[in-house]
């Protein structure tokens, strides 16, 4: 029975994961607004009622990638060791996530430089993140931190570093990593304020 659940969970991962493609593809060829669900799910090869048991529109299919990304970022900061800090867990998780996905995402890129063009996927993109700073600080909040500093002050700092590093990252034209700027923007963030 349990081999049974798990083969249909990792179908419809592997369904999910190649309605994104078809998005991004698609929208890359065709520009977001030349793009319908219709033409997502035809070309993933799945119906427009098997696309809505996935995905509640073509911006969510098209950002599922940093939905995958962030969650992975979640569960890393949960598998810090207990000893570190709040921010310590953070910045570990992160450096984490990039051991495992390395210094270059091209998609990543490429979604993030579409958000900026398109008020829909911004927003979509932006409702990611607010997501994420609630669940990085329940992660962290049992966590050591500075006396009078929340979790919510710790988490909403780091998202904001992540957030700089990423629009450097975009403006940059890819002289420098991610990581590189991510490192940058945390160190800043980190200094006391005078």
């Amino acid at each position: 029975m349990g081999s049974t659940a798990a083969l249909r969970e990792r179908k419809k991962a592997e369904t999910r994961q190649a309605v994104h493609e078809a998005a991004l593809r698609l929208v890359i060829e065709r520009g977001l607004d030349n793009v319908t669900v219709e033409a997502i799910a035809d070309a993933a090869n799945i119906s427009r009622r098997t696309f809505s048991n996935y995905f509640a529109g073509k911006e969510d299919a098209l950002l599922y990638g940093d939905e995958q990304r962030l969650g992975s970022l979640v569960r890393r900061v949960h598998e810090q060791p207990a000893d570190r800090s709040a921010w310590q867990a953070l910045r570990g998780a992160l450096d984490d996530l990039y051991a495992e996905v390395g210094d270059t995402d091209r998609e990543m890129h490429l979604r993030t430089r579409l958000a900026m063009r398109h008020p829909s996927l911004l927003a979509r993109k932006m409702a990611n993140w607010v997501r994420l700073e609630k669940e990085l600080t329940q992660a962290i909040t049992e966590r050591a931190r500075p006396d009078g500093v929340s979790p919510e002050v710790i988490a909403a700092a780091f998202m904001a570093a992540m957030h700089i590093a990423t629009r450097w990252w975009c403006a940059d034209g890819e002289t420098r990593t991610l990581r590189e700027l991510t490192h940058d923007a945390l160190d800043q963030i980190a200094r006391p304020f005078s």
